[in-house]
C-alpha cells in the first residue's frame, strides 16, 4: 500500500493521486500527456473497473448456465465486450463524477489530488474525454441485441444522477448499487434477449454487495465527509456500521442464492446447481472475512478490504463459469 496519503500538499510524485495503486501501469507505462486523462478515468485505481463488470460477467455466466445449450461463441464475445465496455463507461462515469465535484473533492484530503482539483486537466479538457470514451461505448453496446442496448441506454440515467445523491441522501451507496450493478441485467439480456426473475434477484443482490462494499469504502472520508457536509451510509451507521455491514452480507447471499435457483432448478443439473449455489456462499464467506479484519478507523485497513472485492466476485464468477460448461 502506498503511503502518499501521508504526504504534503504539492509533494506527490509527478501529479499522482493520493489513493492510486502504487506501481500502477498509469504512473509508471503511460505517456505523460495522457497520464491526467488516465487519472481522471481511475485507470490508475483499477478496482471499480473490475466492479462494475463482475456483475456482468455474473449475468452473463448464470444466463448460460440457465441455457440447455449452454455458453456459445457469441458469450465470449458479451464478456469481452463487457470488460471493455466497464473500462470505457467506468471512465466516462468518474469523468462526470469528478466534474460534478471538482469544488468538494478539493476540500477532501484524499481526493484534492484528483486531475480536475489540482489542476491537471481543465473542465473542458474532462468534457471532452469522457463523451469520447462514452461513444467507443456505445459502439460495443450496439453489437449486442436490441434489448440489451436499450438497456444499456437507460443505465445512463443512474450513473448521471449517482454524483449528486450524497448532497440529498444519507444512502448515495444504494444510488452506486443501482448503476454499478446494471451489467447484470444488460449482460444476462444480451445473452436471453429478455429479463426475468432471476436477473432481478441477482441485480438486487450485487446492490446490496456494494452497499457492503462502498460502506467500507465511505470510512475512509467520514471526517472529511463530515465538514463539509457530504452524506454517507458510513457516517449515517456509524458505530453500527458491523451490524448493518453484516445485514447487507446476508442479504446479498440470499438474493444470489434465490436467482440461483430460480434459474437453473427448471433447466440445470443437480451439480451445475450445486457449484452456482458454492458461488454465492464463497462470495459471503469472502465478505465476513472482510467483517473480522475491519477496522473503521483505519483507513488503509478500508481500502485494502474494499478492494479484495474484485477477488470476492471473481471467486464467485469462476463458480458460475464452471456451472455453464457443464
Amino acid at each position: 500500500m502506498s503511503d502518499t496519503r501521508q504526504l504534503p500538499e504539492g509533494q506527490l510524485p509527478e501529479g499522482q493521486v493520493i489513493d492510486a495503486v502504487k506501481g500502477n501501469w498509469v504512473d509508471t507505462w503511460a505517456p505523460a500527456a495522457t497520464r491526467p486523462y488516465l487519472r481522471l478515468s481511475r485507470a490508475d485505481r483499477p478496482i471499480g473497473t473490475w466492479l462494475l463488470l463482475l456483475p456482468c460477467w455474473w449475468g452473463v455466466l448464470l444466463a448460460a448456465a440457465s441455457d440447455p445449450a449452454g455458453l456459445d461463441w457469441f458469450d465470449l464475445w458479451i464478456i469481452i465486450g463487457c470488460a471493455l465496455g466497464s473500462f470505457l463507461m467506468r471512465g466516462a462515469g468518474c469523468t462526470w463524477n469528478d466534474i460534478s465535484d471538482r469544488k468538494l473533492d478539493a476540500q477532501v484530503e484524499r481526493t484534492k489530488s484528483r486531475p480536475l482539483p489540482s489542476g491537471q486537466v481543465t473542465v473542458k479538457g474532462a468534457v471532452i474525454w469522457m463523451v469520447a470514451q462514452a461513444l467507443i461505448s456505445f459502439g460495443i453496446l450496439l453489437t449486442f441485441n436490441v434489448a440489451a442496448i436499450a438497456l444499456g441506454v437507460l443505465a445512463l440515467l443512474p450513473v448521471a444522477i449517482y454524483p449528486f445523491a450524497k448532497r440529498f441522501t444519507w444512502w448515495p451507496q444504494v444510488f452506486l448499487g443501482v448503476a454499478f450493478n446494471w451489467g447484470a441485467l444488460l449482460a444476462w439480456t444480451a445473452h436471453t434477449g429478455s429479463l426475468g426473475w432471476a436477473p432481478v434477484l441477482l441485480y438486487l443482490a450485487g446492490i446490496a454487495w456494494t452497499l457492503f462494499y462502498d460502506t467500507i469504502y465511505a470510512h475512509q472520508d467520514k471526517e472529511d465527509d463530515a465538514l463539509i457536509g457530504i452524506k454517507s451510509t458510513a457516517r449515517l451507521f456509524g458505530e453500527n456500521s458491523l451490524w448493518w455491514l453484516r445485514l447487507f452480507m446476508v442479504t446479498s447471499v440470499s438474493l444470489m442464492a434465490l436467482s440461483i435457483i430460480v434459474a437453473l432448478v427448471p433447466h440445470a443439473n443437480v451439480m451445475a446447481l450445486t457449484l452456482a449455489l458454492s458461488g454465492a456462499w464463497a462470495l459471503g464467506w469472502h465478505m465476513a472475512w472482510q467483517l473480522r479484519r475491519l477496522d473503521t478507523d483505519d483507513w488503509e485497513v478500508c481500502m485494502r478490504l474494499f478492494r479484495s472485492n474484485r477477488d470476492a466476485g471473481l471467486i464467485t464468477a469462476l463458480f458460475f463459469a464452471i456451472a455453464a460448461l457443464l
